[in-house]
């Protein structure tokens, strides 16, 4: 096969016709965004690499902010216009001031970091993903603002881009040493884990597809994230918040800053919350409004988000502040000033959140399946011609179908759907039924040359799993999926076709990294956390010759003890109480265990040296550990 073939193409003209279409109806650009973006600009960083602390073959560096230098001027024909234009404002980086007192970085990272002048030190909204990001922010802060510790850290909410960087600016000891207040939503230990910890190795796998993490940053691959420039790498922690906020209208003065809170659960994030600043008309709307459209359901997989709720909040904060607030931002993109622009902005993120619901839920009550829901519904023109309504990140799309799993479920009604085929065994029938795979081939190059390429990528998807060796089905949907990514104004829909068409083009990325929590992660999880994750991996057929057995786990230093109770290859844990007479008894520092899970330190080690000891019936227990299943970074996607 011609290795030009395994090339990124052009546009196509019928791509090239579409995305001029897109254009012409979008809304007029008054300059305003631009605007917003580049005020209050002080500096940024002179070198645009962000070193990793601990580099990788495949990531060798955090962050550079030179990748995006190639988006000016007119969008190229392999872009989608508004895509671009996004991708334009979002390239932005620096250091801003927003109001008296207040400064943002961004662009350093996928989300923004906001410095609040207290009377000591530097009040943190959101520490970034990164310690490396988190490092650089602070330093470009310290450089042009003069030098400040962090005397508070707040927290938005559970998602790892608003927490993982704390440690780049406050160490761990002076955190626990000087009590630095670190706040946080009620709820967000729990969810942080939840979601970064649990189903961190398949939200991990798929990541790489939604934020195109494995593509080059340029007119035929990555662009934008659409919510940011991208996902930065390196070294996250989870350091648990010190003050929970329990309640709506609870208040905190941090280093001489007050603080009014309004929790929001299950919004964008599980645990989340605003808070608005009296003495400076400063209003935070962490990640429930920003510069797009959001994700009900994001494509790494999540917990399908309360769309319903998610509008309603933010009506509540238009209730509470919507006529004292003269400056709202958030923790991603970029702030709004003046009453009529905060009150504008929050009424529209309100209303999207709404429309999409309710949308989707009346036509979910007409009979519509999601699929269809998702063919009908459109922005309503007043949402169409606010650019920051459109779908950067989430998607009228994918969100509909979103509500519809929130209350439905995945099946869509249809008997034929209860217990379908494996996409393999799919894929043979189906390939059978249109004459083989040379005349399905013959079909689906016709139906490239008209421009179907959303047909010839569902076709060809059946063609791929019959034969995944076949070079010609393998290049023609990756050409497929090339031209819809050109076409798409969503970043992570143009990254997940991008990365589809690489992985079909050069094979499906193996690279021999396992997926585990990091050890500062580990160090943020509860013991109950710890074991529930245990759980996930243990191969439970594996483990029902070993049932029943029981485990006392006593750990030196604290004396805490965790209950192990293996019952037809489910394990179940309790700390608290150890089981009467229970088959195994384990003595070990916490720490132990936080590296058994987070690194390649094994049980055999720990045993040899001494760190850790078994009492009872030691191969049982040996043999139950092997069955804990070590779940690899990569694994096919776009094949079987």
């Amino acid at each position: 096969m011609h290795e030009n073939l395994r090339q990124p193409k052009k546009a196509t003209e019928f791509t090239k016709r579409s995305n001029s279409d897109f254009a012409e109806s979008l809304p007029i650009d008054d300059g305003t965004d631009a605007s917003n973006v580049a005020k209050g600009f002080i500096a940024t960083r002179e070198n645009p690499i962000i070193e990793k602390l601990e580099p990788n073959a495949w990531q060798p560096i955090s962050w550079d902010l030179s990748k995006s230098n190639f988006v000016q001027g007119e969008a190229p024909e392999t872009v989608n216009p508004s895509l671009w234009r996004q991708a334009g404002l979002n390239a932005q980086h620096g250091l801003y001031e927003i109001c008296e007192d207040f400064y943002q970085v961004r662009g350093f990272d996928t989300s923004n970091a906001t410095f609040i002048r207290g009377k000591t030190g530097w009040v943190v909204i959101d520490p970034l993903t990164t310690a490396e990001t988190a490092a650089a922010a602070y330093e470009l802060v310290t450089e042009h603002l003069g030098f400040r510790e962090i005397s508070a850290v707040i927290y938005t909410h559970s998602h790892l881009d608003h927490y993982g960087g704390i440690l780049g600016m406050v160490n761990r000891s002076r955190i626990e040493e000087e009590n630095i207040p670190i706040v946080a939503p009620e709820g967000f230990l729990s969810e942080a884990v939840a979601e970064n910890v649990i189903a961190a190795p398949v939200m991990g796998r798929r990541a790489t597809y939604q934020f195109g993490m494995l593509l080059p940053w340029n007119e035929q691959g990555h662009v934008d994230q659409g919510l940011g420039k991208g996902i930065p790498t390196g070294s996250s922690a989870l350091v648990p918040p010190t003050i929970e906020i329990t309640e709506t209208g609870q208040e905190l003065t941090l280093d001489g800053v007050k603080i009014e809170f309004q929790l929001t659960p299950e919004s964008e994030a599980p645990a989340e919350m605003h808070f608005f600043f009296p003495e400076y008309k400063a209003l935070c709307m962490a990640e429930n409004c920003s510069g797009t459209m959001h994700n009900i359901l994001t494509l790494r997989g999540a917990l399908v988000r309360d769309s319903l709720q998610w509008s309603k909040y933010i009506d509540e904060a238009l209730d509470r502040w919507g006529d004292s607030a003269d400056l709202v931002f958030a923790s991603h993109g970029w702030p709004h000033w003046g009453k009529d622009a905060v009150k504008g902005y929050l009424i529209r993120q309100r209303d999207l959140y709404r429309w999409l619901h309710d949308q989707a839920m009346r036509l979910a009550n007409l009979g519509y399946t999601p699929n269809e829901i998702a063919a009908e519904v459109t922005l309503p023109p007043g949402l169409w011609n606010d650019f920051m309504c459109h779908g950067y990140y989430g998607t009228v799309s994918h969100n509909v179908r979103a509500v519809y799993q929130r209350y439905i479920g995945f099946y869509d009604g249809h008997p034929s759907s209860l217990d379908p085929y494996t996409p393999i065994e799919a894929g043979k029938r189906y390939v059978d039924f249109m004459g083989g795979i040379d005349e399905l081939l013959e079909k689906a190059k016709n139906a490239f040359d008209k421009g179907d390429y959303k047909w010839v990528a569902e076709v060809l998807r059946h063609a791929v799993f019959t034969d995944p060796d076949n070079d010609e089905v393998r290049l023609l949907q990756a050409d497929a999926f090339e031209q819809l990514a050109y076409q798409a104004e969503s970043g992570p829909w143009r990254d997940i076709y991008l990365t589809g068409a690489q992985e079909l083009r050069n094979g499906s990325i193996d690279v021999p990294v396992l997926q585990r929590p990091r050890l500062e992660i580990a160090k943020g999880m509860t013991l109950g956390q710890i074991f529930d994750f245990l759980a996930v991996k243990v191969d439970g057929n594996s483990a029902i010759e070993l049932s029943p057995m029981t485990v006392n786990w006593v750990f030196k230093g604290t004396d805490e003890i965790a209950s192990l109770e293996l019952s037809n290859g489910a394990l179940h844990s309790k700390t608290g109480s150890p089981i009467k007479s229970a088959d195994i008894k384990i003595n070990s520092s916490r720490d132990v265990l936080e590296e058994l899970i987070a690194t390649e330190y094994s049980i055999s080690t720990a045993l040899e040296e001494e760190r850790l000891n078994i009492e009872g019936d030691v191969e049982k227990f040996l043999k139950f550990w092997e069955t804990l299943t070590n779940f690899p970074l990569f694994w096919p996607i776009i094949e079987p």
